[in-house]
């Protein structure tokens, strides 16, 4: 086949995530409810801030945001981690940033698969939270060699799926037929499926050392546990989530509510408990489990390492040795953050965001020696504007956060800190991709744009 009868990546990653939320909103038909209280406050938003609905459409943000989803997938293996690594590729997805949810006491390590282009997030910016279980941090160590055991049983790709990654890889892409049967073919990993593969008393045992443990160990494969939309304002959300009856986090994750909104907050309600059947000899036996819920997220400025290094030290004063518990911790979320300038033009002036640049109408007009400033003089003289780049990636901080609620555990730490970013992409196959090298090399794009 010609490489021209392809369909692009960007093509078969819009595909796959509708089909996919197509799927998640029958398995747990609240994320549907989530899908229209958002799609409502993101009407009422921009219906209310003409000038941010004016900078979405000069970005390509407004396009976007209503298909705007990112999920999340747990797995037990290296071998299952490579695969995903080859399955989202054919996506255009790639692997960016680590995360190790260890120092949180979640037993995983991370990386948020994503198109990293300009043009494909705008096409679709569908991301995958992937976390690898951690067998090693398993203290019992009969139950680490059983929970290995049943995790070298199972494979979570179908044939057809294998066979069209092997095929894509081979020829160079999939023809819009091949994308649609990989698309069917792949979402039997991330389906849910009731019938665990141990036993009750396994699953609680299992339960016992993590309940993050059980959900990885005990199931056929990696069922999907979150599709989160995109929202303009989580505090309305928040509050609308409270007032249909939704058991909504306490706490919204991330920086508090500011005029610039900077990287990512996130809110979910409480998982499903949902039933489910263990084998127990000849016949099943009953039981629930709870690991699926319901989240939304709002993005904002992704920062610099100077920003985000002024972020972690101010989410660190404001969580003190009490974290983010206590009725008192937005309050002190918001006095520690009156730190962090909030507005645009000091933010890019201090370096702490990345921006995309672009000419205006009397930019476009004016000759290459009017253009030949610095940028913000550009600004000043009305023939360039700065857009916001949105954070496309992930806090762990925030993630353990909303782990641990959802698995119905309080905060702890188990775990000492232990980062193991050598194995992990060894597991993984390839490197993942430094997420301020991409910001970085957008804003630099559209800085060389302003003087062509």
């Amino acid at each position: 086949m010609t490489a021209d009868r392809f369909v692009s990546p960007d093509h078969i990653r819009s595909l796959f995530s509708q089909a996919m939320s197509h799927m998640y909103r029958t398995e747990v038909p609240l994320y549907g409810t989530l899908v229209e209280l958002v799609g409502a406050i993101n009407d009422q938003v921009l219906a209310e801030q003409p000038a941010l609905a004016e900078q979405m459409q000069r970005s390509g943000e407004r396009e976007r945001l209503d298909v705007e989803r990112h999920g999340a997938i747990r797995v037990g293996t290296a071998e299952e981690l490579f695969t995903l690594r080859r399955l989202f590729a054919v996506m255009g997805m790639q692997p960016v940033g680590y995360y190790d949810l260890s120092v949180a006491g979640v037993p995983v390590h991370s990386t948020a698969f994503r198109p990293v282009s300009g043009e494909s997030l705008n096409r679709n910016p569908f991301r995958v939270f992937t976390s690898l279980l951690r067998l090693e941090l398993i203290e019992d160590e009969v139950l680490r060699a059983q929970a290995a055991e049943i995790l070298a049983r199972r494979n979570i790709f179908t044939p057809g799926a294998l066979q069209l990654i092997d095929q894509c890889e081979r020829d160079g892409g999939l023809s819009e037929d091949d994308a649609w049967r990989f698309v069917v073919e792949s979402l039997e990993t991330f389906r849910w499926h009731n019938e665990a593969t141990v036993s009750l008393q396994t699953y609680h045992a299992l339960h016992g050392a993590h309940r993050l443990v059980a959900d990885v160990v005990s199931f056929r494969g990696p069922h999907i546990n979150h599709l989160t939309p995109r929202t303009l304002d989580i505090d309305a959300a928040q509050a609308a989530m409270h007032e249909r009856g939704l058991a909504a986090k306490a706490v919204i994750e991330g920086p508090p509510r500011r005029d610039c909104a900077i990287l990512l907050r996130q809110t979910s309600f409480k998982a499903l408990e949902e039933m489910v059947h263990f084998p127990s000899g000849a016949d099943n036996e009953a039981g629930t489990h709870t690991a699926r819920f319901g989240e939304i997220e709002q993005r904002g400025l992704a920062l610099t390492p100077k920003g985000r290094a002024l972020y972690d030290a101010l989410l660190a004063e404001a969580r003190g040795g009490a974290g983010s518990t206590g009725g008192d911790y937005a309050q002190r979320l918001q006095a520690s953050f009156a730190a962090f300038p909030d507005t645009h033009a000091v933010l890019r002036r201090e370096g702490l965001g990345y921006y995309r640049y672009s000419l205006t109408d009397a930019g476009r007009t004016a000759s290459i020696e009017q253009r030949a400033v610095p940028a913000e003089v550009l600004i000043e003289q009305g023939l360039a504007t700065a857009d916001p780049i949105i954070y496309e990636d992930f806090l762990p901080v925030s993630a353990a956060g909303i782990f641990q609620s959802n698995l119905g555990g309080d905060e702890q730490r188990a775990y000492a800190a232990r980062a193991n970013r050598d194995a992990f992409e060894q597991a993984l196959g390839a490197p993942v991709s430094d997420e301020f090298a991409i910001y970085e090399r957008l804003q630099a794009d559209s800085l060389a744009g302003l003087r062509v």
